[in-house]
């Protein structure tokens, strides 16, 4: 337990605390552009950021993960805090927790295994494009000294490492630009003019809702997304962060830490938030692998707007447009694009198709959801075309043995009843499913049929080889061998 401890939280002392800066400081105007998107005061997306790094230092399945508010989620809300206020988000931010943590008792962390990896970098590239249109509001309708600002911050951030990596480039940039910014009395906009900044700490409170059924149900219509959504941009970020770091992680525990977050989160007039891709990367680029640096993230984050608001307030939004932009560019899978010509057409569009609907709908979950739909889609018809029927008759020419190979299901059901000729004059068939299996009563039905159309071409038939699962299935949801329901059958009832 003392190796895990030393290795989670104090492996890389520097390396998190630096990092972990980086993230505060690129958070800030992250939280307050998230909060104005749920329609609640910046201190809501702030205090929410704070609690969930602070907490899933401790709780999350996943080291070197950030976790924060979101876009995602603050979507989500926008509803339910125009009809009934910001009290309603806080108990339903509550919920959201409370319905995570189950997720996570009940190990549905697994489902991810559903998710293709062309999905998932459908997934990244969308996310990229996403953050980097987020930019562009801050340079457009801007004078000259913004893209020049913005042009030095990149260069710093991809010319420092060359030079030292001591200290992460972006925060470099940052306390460059900023300090630059001051020195020339620069009239930019910064930090500042995003939105009022807390004064004070965080405490705990109570939701002030009415303790009833009609509440809940106000509540669980948006803590049940928001819920799902939160926890698939966390296993989404956990798979890429498991990626950059070739480490594995929990995702069930991650699951669950997310669920303490949100709750957390609640109780301190925070929002409901999840895995941040964006400032995850930010993390892992700047050196953070540890524990350590959530942590770091999430008291600094604290520190910086309400003990240093006014110096925060002086960071001019071009300095983190420049860091947001290094993030875009590296969260896109590049190889991606060269890897159209040599990945198979299915796959190519499960990726484009991930890509287009989160981009198109700025809803993360539905371009996950059609991705994982079209995968199921093209995996059922790939599957389906390897089941085979071979057939061979017998010497008297009187009997005829059917041999099927391959997986029988609702997509390879037609085909398996297409394999077999009906009008053939024969004493006997026998069907043999040695090397088959049959998976769902889409294919129990079609076996069923197969048997009852010889039967009413007065051929006997008999079916041999079945393995355990089959068997199962077969008796559980056949026909074929019960005369009264294969009587009716047989008579078009």
């Amino acid at each position: 337990m003392l190796a895990n401890l030393q290795r989670t939280w104090f492996s890389n002392i520097r390396g998190d605390v630096l990092a972990g800066l980086v993230v505060a400081l690129a958070l800030i105007p992250e939280a307050i552009a998230f909060s104005i998107i749920a329609g609640v005061h910046p201190k809501v997306g702030l205090y929410a950021s704070f609690c969930i790094c602070v907490i899933m230092a401790f709780v999350g399945g996943r080291p070197g993960q950030i976790s924060a508010a979101t876009a995602a989620m603050a979507l989500l809300m926008v509803t339910l805090v125009d009809n009934h206020g910001l009290e309603y988000l806080l108990a339903a931010t509550v919920l959201t927790g409370l319905l995570q943590i189950v997720f996570g008792v009940l190990k549905l962390g697994v489902l991810m295994r559903f998710v293709s990896r062309s999905v998932v970098t459908g997934f990244v590239n969308a996310l990229a494009i996403l953050i980097f249109m987020a930019q562009l509001p801050e340079l457009t309708n801007v004078t000259w000294h913004v893209y020049a600002m913005t042009a030095g911050g990149l260069a710093i951030i991809y010319g420092l490492p060359y030079l030292t990596k001591a200290i992460p480039s972006p925060l470099v940039c940052i306390v460059v630009l900023t300090a630059l910014a001051m020195y020339l009395g620069m009239d930019i906009r910064t930090v500042g003019d995003m939105g009022e900044l807390p004064d004070t700490l965080p405490v705990f409170l109570i939701p002030q809702i009415p303790l009833t059924l009609e509440t809940l149900m106000i509540i669980l219509p948006y803590a049940l997304p928001l819920a799902v959504v939160g926890l698939l941009e966390s296993m989404m970020t956990q798979t890429i962060v498991d990626d950059l770091t070739d480490t594995k992680s929990d995702r069930n525990k991650e699951c669950r830490g997310q669920g303490i977050a949100n709750v957390g989160a609640g109780f301190m007039g925070g929002m409901a938030g999840c895995g941040m891709i964006g400032q995850s990367i930010i993390n892992v680029k700047s050196g953070g692998r540890g524990r350590l640096s959530s942590l770091v993230a999430g008291v600094a984050l604290i520190i910086l707007v309400v003990f240093l608001a006014d110096w925060v307030a002086l960071i001019p939004m071009a300095a983190l447009v420049a860091v947001m932009i290094m993030v875009s560019i590296g969260t896109f899978s590049w190889a991606s694009i060269i890897d159209l010509k040599k990945h198979p057409m299915s796959t190519n569009i499960v990726m484009v198709a991930t890509v287009v609907v989160v981009v198109w709908s700025h809803n993360l979950a539905y371009g996950v959801f059609v991705g994982v739909l079209l995968a199921a889609v093209f995996f059922a018809a790939k599957v389906g075309n390897y089941m085979h029927v071979a057939s061979k008759l017998s010497e008297d020419g009187r009997s005829r043995r059917y041999d099927v190979a391959g997986q029988v299901f609702f997509s390879s059901a037609e085909k398996f009843i297409d394999s077999f000729d009906f009008k053939e004059a024969l004493d006997k068939v026998e069907i043999n499913l040695d090397r088959a299996h049959f998976w769902d009563i889409t294919s129990v039905s079609a076996l069923d049929r197969v048997i009852i159309k010889f039967r009413r071409e007065g051929t006997d038939v008999e079916v041999i080889g079945m393995n355990k699962a089959t068997e199962t299935v077969v008796d559980k949801f056949g026909v074929a061998n019960d005369p009264e329901a294969t009587a009716k059958l047989m008579d078009g009832h």
